[in-house]
């Protein structure tokens, strides 16, 4: 089982928030539409809206819920930082991503730590993808990473 194409910046945005519903979590978009507004966008030269190619490129920015704090920032590149509890996962590709945000809300995502190298890490495995694993900062131990241990 692979994930589905998202092909666009807006198409993910509508999969985070079918997400973000069926969970009952609160979402807050932002949109950042054109290369004058993205982040990332090096290509353009400055005052320009679009890219080189004619295209308008779209980034996203969204927060979701409350405990874990779960922000998304979609570029349009197609790839995703997603940071959950100060935990920030980084290149996560666009497809990957609703299926991510549910693994955080279910019981697939998980913390675990090790003697040696000492250190916790939060482990996202998303069904039909990746497993994402990054290592948690002693100091980012929050209520919803702790009751996360395995």
């Amino acid at each position: 089982m692979s994930h589905p194409h998202l092909p666009s910046t807006q198409a993910a945005v509508t999969a985070v928030r079918a997400v973000a519903e069926e969970f009952h979590l609160e979402i807050t978009v932002t949109d950042d539409i054109g290369a004058d507004q993205t982040s990332r966008r090096t290509s353009a030269g400055a005052f320009n809206a679009l890219d080189e190619d004619g295209s308008l490129p779209h980034e996203a920015f969204i927060e979701l819920g409350v405990s874990p704090y779960v922000s998304v920032q979609l570029y349009p590149e197609g790839d995703a930082r997603i940071t959950v509890d100060g935990v920030e996962f980084a290149d996560v590709p666009r497809d990957a991503v609703p299926g991510f945000v549910r693994a955080i809300h279910t019981s697939l995502a998980h913390v675990k730590g090790r003697f040696f190298p000492p250190g916790q890490w939060l482990i996202v495995p998303v069904p039909g993808g990746s497993t994402y694993k990054e290592l948690v900062p002693s100091v980012t131990l929050t209520p919803w990473l702790s009751s996360r241990f395995r």
